[in-house]
């Protein structure tokens, strides 16, 4: 059993007479009435990190994926709540202060208050934070119409790449290795963006589990299909560096997630607007496909010739 499957069996009837649940299909939890946004995610260790050598950054990572949540919203967030589980060998002095250094820097960089918590003893670390933020509407999941392009914010396929350096799947020079550890572990979100997501865009989410495996997520409820271009999805100059150099295909680093972009769709006429906006923020957002109607399948382009889709879905936990 996956994890929605799970949801949709055991925990979706819970969320009766509750709108806003969203039915356990959205990124947050909104209460429109009280204008209060919440995200609740948890991180584990040999789960979504790989290890705890570096507690300083796993900590960063954790809670820019958690912000990440109200992003893609078109909400600020605003107050963070962190649990923690571990052991005395994890938890040392050193340890904490290099995470309270890094948690002091997010939260100076992206104007956050830490709000609470808990910590439990436990024999692998993990993290659960809960992020607030208030507003009177959200940018929800399934709201996508035909034709719409379908956009994404920044680069995809480097953290990825990141972690196979991480997990000593592949060797490259000290320079790239650098670079792809560093994007793995502190993902350069599209902050200034939630300033204008609603004015923009129909629906969005956060890319976390994959390109293709959050696009799909993203219209589940509606009866659309979806179009992208390989060859229209940035990636980053060192990524195309790393392919020549290398001798690797781009499709290989693009949907394996942890990428913590914003994934939208618009309409046609919105265009010109975004190109104003992304000079405005200076951020990078990109035209990758389109939505099309029911009648038509999901399909993946390659130098206009579809590619088989179910080789490219993410990452999905399983039960």
């Amino acid at each position: 059993m996956n994890e929605f499957e799970l949801i949709n069996n055991y925990f979706l009837k819970l969320t009766k007479n509750n709108p806003g649940s969203k039915e356990l299909n959205d990124d947050v939890f909104f209460d429109k009435k009280n204008n209060l946004v919440v995200s609740v995610d948890s991180y584990n260790e040999s789960v979504h990190f790989p290890n705890f050598k570096y507690p300083d950054l796993v900590i960063k990572k954790s809670l820019r994926s958690s912000i990440s949540d109200l992003i893609c919203k078109g909400v600020k967030p605003k107050f963070y709540f962190i649990s923690g589980s571990g052991n005395k060998k994890n938890f040392t002095k050193k340890n904490l202060k290099l995470i309270t250094k890094s948690l002091r820097n997010e939260q100076k960089k992206y104007n956050l208050k830490l709000s609470g918590g808990d910590t439990t003893n436990s024999n692998k670390v993990s993290f659960s934070i809960t992020t607030i933020g208030f507003s009177n509407n959200i940018v929800e999941r399934n709201k996508a119409k035909i034709n719409d392009d379908i956009y994404v914010t920044g680069n995809i396929g480097d953290s990825y790449l990141g972690l196979k350096i991480i997990t000593n799947k592949i060797k490259i020079n000290s320079k790239l290795k650098k670079y792809f550890i560093n994007q793995y572990y502190s993902p350069n979100l599209p902050f200034k963006i939630y300033k204008y997501l609603q004015k923009i865009a129909n629906t969005s989410m956060d890319i976390s589990d994959g390109l293709i495996s959050d696009m799909i997520k993203l219209i589940n409820k509606q009866k659309l299909s979806f179009e992208i271009d390989i060859n229209k999805i940035p990636i980053s100059n060192m990524l195309k560096l790393y392919l020549n150099k290398y001798h690797k295909k781009k499709i290989e680093y693009l949907f394996k997630g942890d990428d913590y972009q914003v994934l939208f769709t618009a309409s046609k006429k919105n265009r010109k607007l975004i190109k104003n906006i992304s000079r405005t923020i200076n951020q990078k957002i990109t035209i990758i496909g389109k939505i099309n109607n029911k009648f038509k399948n999901n399909s993946i382009l390659l130098d206009n010739k579809p590619i088989n889709l179910s080789n490219l879905v993410g990452y999905l936990h399983k039960f």
